[in-house]
């Protein structure tokens, strides 16, 4: 059954978040799914090792919601809790109609999922990502949030303009649960998946309450781990950047021979010009060999399948 904005009242639809020592805000966020969508709607809450507050199965009972709440044995990270919550709607709702992750911090707003569904009602697109239409941060964010972006497009070739808040259709759900980057960052996942990606913008809403937990030193860790999913191809345009310098050395020590045997050269000048090539030279020639080296090692390496069961230290549900 495929899930559409005409239906959206009328099919059950699965909601998976992270949640870390946000317990305010994602009861809240609880309240306003029941609001908007009633006993239709189930939730796969994974608490990421929360210890000063964590989420308790009664914060969905009391709101009238149907789903689980995951402890986890610790503390794992948002991206490796989304890829625990995925796969385990994956392992016990594989025919789920739509399955929508978010964030429980309320930026992702019930509102907005069914800003989501409306396209999968097309047969051309598998997964409908939330592409934000203004962000409140600060200039500094924002300055590293550009440079991210034309860094990422530099060395994967792609774009990437979107982030955890998303809408998937079951064989989308499937394929994500069997990809080991889903792992490491959800969003570059989607964009090796193949899949086909329709992106929306969507308005992002305020924090319910509390602060967020990501700083600036998990922000850039964030960003490097979208570019280990295409650890590959960063290393392909790394090694062919390094290959074109050292041919640019190459051709410069030349011009500086020429120089010197045209007596155009000053004392001194040509000795130094020489050596400064020659190390850039075997700098750069010693890192194209690392990377190509690094690349076999990449394409050699066979893909590990984690069990996301060994996370888990308590399921309880809500009925």
């Amino acid at each position: 059954m495929t899930l559409t904005a005409a239906n959206m009242t009328d099919s059950r639809f699965a909601v998976v978040m992270p949640i870390y020592e946000d317990q305010e805000a994602s009861t809240r966020l609880f309240r306003e799914l029941f609001a908007e969508y009633g006993d239709r709607v189930y939730v796969v809450a994974v608490d990421d090792g929360s210890i000063h507050q964590p989420v308790h199965i009664e914060a969905l009972q009391s709101n009238g919601l149907n789903g689980v709440v995951i402890q986890l044995k610790r503390n794992v990270g948002h991206q490796r809790a989304i890829a625990i919550g995925i796969n385990y709607v994956a392992d016990h709702f594989p025919d789920m109609p739509c399955t929508v992750v978010m964030d429980s911090d309320g930026e992702d707003t019930p509102q907005s999922i069914r800003e989501l569904v409306t396209p999968m009602q097309s047969p051309n697109i598998d997964v409908v990502v939330a592409q934000r239409k203004s962000r409140v941060e600060t200039f500094r964010f924002k300055a590293f949030y550009l440079i991210y972006k034309l860094l990422f497009q530099f060395l994967t070739g792609r774009k990437i303009s979107f982030g955890n808040f998303m809408a998937l259709k079951p064989a989308a759900l499937k394929r994500l649960a069997a990809m080991q980057e889903l792992w490491m960052h959800v969003a570059s996942c989607v964009l090796t998946s193949k899949l086909r990606v329709q992106t929306l913008p969507v308005d992002r809403g305020p924090r319910y309450a509390g602060k967020s937990k990501m700083n600036f030193v998990g922000l850039a860790l964030h960003g490097f781990r979208a570019l280990m999913v295409f650890a590959e191809d960063v290393l392909v345009r790394v090694g062919i950047i390094c290959a074109l310098v050292a041919v640019a050395t190459v051709l410069a020590s030349a011009i500086a021979i020429g120089l010197k045997l045209a007596g155009f050269a000053t004392p001194g000048w040509f000795s130094v010009a020489l050596g400064i090539l020659l190390l850039v030279f075997l700098q750069t020639g010693a890192l194209t060999l690392m990377t190509l080296m690094l690349t076999g090692v990449v394409r050699s390496g066979a893909p590990n399948q984690i069990d996301y069961r060994a996370f888990i230290e308590d399921i309880k549900h809500a009925k």
